[in-house]
C-alpha cells in the first residue's frame, strides 16, 4: 500500500510516517517507480511504533528497541524468558525494554523532582514581590492615593 493508505491505517500522517523512516524505525521497500509500499506488518509496526511513543519513550528509545528485535533471528523475537540474559550475555528481548522503560521513568522522576523544586523555588521567591506589584497597579489605590 501507499504512504497515505499506510499512514491512514496506522493512525498517523504521510509526514510522521516519512519522519519515522527518517529517523530509523521503519524502512520502506520501494516500487520499481520509486515510489515507498508498505505491508499490513509495517502498519502493524507503525501502530505499536505511535504507541511506544505516546507512552512516554523517545525516538531513541524506540529507535534502540527496534534495532534489538531487529537483531535477533525471527524463531527467537520471543525469547529468552523475561528477565533471562541471552546466550551471548547481553539483556534479552523482555529485558532490554524493561531496561528502556526503566531508564525513561528514572529521567522523568528527575525531571518532575526538578521541576517541583523549581515551581516551589519561584512560588516562594515570586509570591510578595507580584502581590506588591499587584497593590501598586490597583487602579483603586493609586486614585485613592492621589
Amino acid at each position: 500500500m501507499r504512504i497515505g493508505d499506510a499512514a491512514a491505517a496506522a493512525g498517523l500522517t504521510p509526514r510522521a510516517l516519512r519522519y519515522y523512516e527518517q529517523r530509523g524505525l521503519l524502512t520502506a521497500r520501494r516500487t520499481s517507480s520509486g515510489h515507498r509500499d508498505y505491508t499490513a506488518e509495517d502498519v502493524r509496526h507503525l501502530r505499536a511504533v505511535r504507541e511506544l511513543l505516546t507512552a512516554g519513550l523517545t525516538i531513541e528509545d524506540v529507535r534502540a528497541l527496534v534495532a534489538a528485535i531487529e537483531a535477533l533471528p525471527a524463531n527467537r523475537r520471543d525469547r529468552p524468558a523475561p528477565g533471562e540474559p541471552r546466550a551471548d550475555g547481553e539483556p534479552g528481548l523482555c529485558t532490554l525494554p524493561n531496561m528502556i522503560v526503566r531508564r525513561r521513568l528514572a529521567y522523568l522522576d528527575e525531571r518532575i523532582e526538578r521541576l517541583t523544586e523549581l515551581r516551589d523555588g519561584l512560588a516562594q521567591r515570586v509570591g510578595g514581590p507580584l502581590r506588591d506589584l499587584g497593590r501598586d497597579l490597583d487602579p483603586t489605590r493609586t486614585q485613592a492615593a492621589g
